[in-house]
């Protein structure tokens, strides 16, 4: 059975909220050493096959962008694709809604627009899964990013010296 609970948070995470006295230094290290396995390498990013041209555009842009925030690796590109694809079809969906218009008067068109109405959530609860998984939502990225020390926080002697 998986873990249940709060979600582990990376060390960096931990040591940037002040809250690591419970790790120890060799926990520590070994959790860094652990992390940056985890990580996976970056070196051969390849959109996959069967995006189209655009969708392959769209694929480079995001997984450079992912890159760059240190955040993407090889072992993401499948979860990208996905991401990139139900974001198509929730595109397509919805401007076929507003080609039909909200129907009133034809039963054909009220249940046609129904069905287009259940697909475009699917698709949209899809690409929201998909980008807070990649990091795509400033929730996501917030939640990865090293929070600064507040000045208070520090210690006296950290205040006047610094990292000296």
């Amino acid at each position: 059975m998986g873990r249940r609970g709060r979600p582990r948070q990376p060390l960096t995470v931990i040591e940037g909220k002040g809250k690591s006295n419970h790790i120890t230094k060799e926990e520590a290290k070994k959790r860094r050493k652990q992390e940056e396995r985890m990580k996976g390498r970056s070196d051969n990013i390849e959109a996959p096959s069967y995006l189209t041209d655009d969708q392959k555009e769209e694929f480079y842009f995001i997984s450079d962008q992912l890159v760059g925030l240190g955040i993407f690796s090889n072992l993401d590109v499948d979860n990208l694709a996905r991401y990139i694809d139900s974001r198509d079809e929730y595109i397509k969906v919805t401007k076929a809604m507003q080609e039909i218009g909200k129907p009133t008067e034809s039963e054909d068109k009220m249940k046609m627009y129904t069905d287009l109405r259940l697909n475009r959530g699917t698709f949209f609860n899809e690409c929201r899964n998909a980008a807070g998984d990649l990091g795509l939502s400033i929730s996501s990225r917030l939640s990865l990013i090293i929070p600064e020390q507040e000045e208070e926080d520090k210690s006296i002697v950290d205040r006047k010296f610094g990292n000296v």
